[in-house]
């Protein structure tokens, strides 16, 4: 009887310390990227296209760094169909590097600029002048890593 008796004490002990090790184990810091400015610009490409380019800066919030952040754009508003008269993009392919940009590092609390092209493209009808900007253009942060 004296054996169970013990054997029940040792488990309870192992449990408690168990539960306080568990419940004092360290919170995990959240990292959190804002865009703070962002700039659509209408760029001829060539004779007959336009490209729309973007920068802006995003702000590191909370108290962890981060590391290579990707930020591109999108345009919702643009057609996956390449078309003469038509705002268009590819959204079924993989960014290029140049639709992208990537920041190696972060600080908390630190802003950063970041800028790519070709977020959407434009081939002209003959005759037609410049075009309007789409609607529904986008900055999205893609990924990023924290630092430990």
């Amino acid at each position: 009887m004296k054996i169970s008796s013990r054997f029940f004490l040792l488990v309870c002990f192992l449990s408690i310390v168990i539960v306080c090790l568990v419940s004092c184990e360290k919170e995990k810091k959240q990292a959190k990227l804002i865009i703070t400015e962002q700039k659509f610009t209408l760029r001829q490409d060539t004779e007959n296209t336009f490209t729309i380019d973007a920068k802006g800066k995003l702000r590191k919030v909370g108290d962890v760094d981060v590391k290579r952040v990707v930020v591109t754009g999108y345009c919702r508003s643009c057609t996956g169909l390449w078309g003469v008269g038509q705002w268009q993009t590819s959204p079924d392919i993989d960014k290029m590097p140049q639709q992208m940009d990537t920041i190696s590092y972060i600080p908390a609390g630190a802003e950063e600029s970041f800028n790519f092209t070709e977020v959407a493209d434009y081939l002209l009808v003959a005759g037609q002048k410049t075009p309007e900007m789409p609607e529904e253009l986008e900055i999205v942060i893609e990924s990023f890593e924290t630092v430990e």
